[in-house]
């Protein structure tokens, strides 16, 4: 969980997670999950956050049933589709959630 001051220290970085829901035309529910995922499972190393960031996305717009492909994700965010495809299941399983079984 994090705390709320978390959302005001990493202000930028929820603007870019936004600009990049925005080319992706994601709704509200998985724009909201994305930043609750992002916050949650935040990484120290600044150069880690924008993969982060990209995973968040991807796996909010699953999990909330708007689904995104890893490609579309990746070049919204700017991270290569590899950086999304390892670490989606990671993230899933560090918030609780089951993963797909397709």
């Amino acid at each position: 969980m994090y705390r709320a001051s978390d959302e005001v220290e990493h202000e930028a970085w929820l603007a870019r997670l936004n600009e990049a829901a925005d080319r992706l035309e994601l709704d509200a529910s998985a724009r909201s999950r994305a930043a609750d995922l992002f916050l949650s499972t935040l990484p120290e190393a600044e150069r880690s956050k924008r993969a982060a960031m990209a995973t968040a996305l991807y796996v909010a717009a699953l999990v909330e049933g708007d689904r995104r492909s890893q490609t579309a994700v990746a070049e919204a965010a700017d991270v290569s589709r590899l950086t999304v495809q390892s670490r989606w299941k990671t993230l899933m399983a560090e918030a609780g959630l089951e993963p797909p079984s397709w």
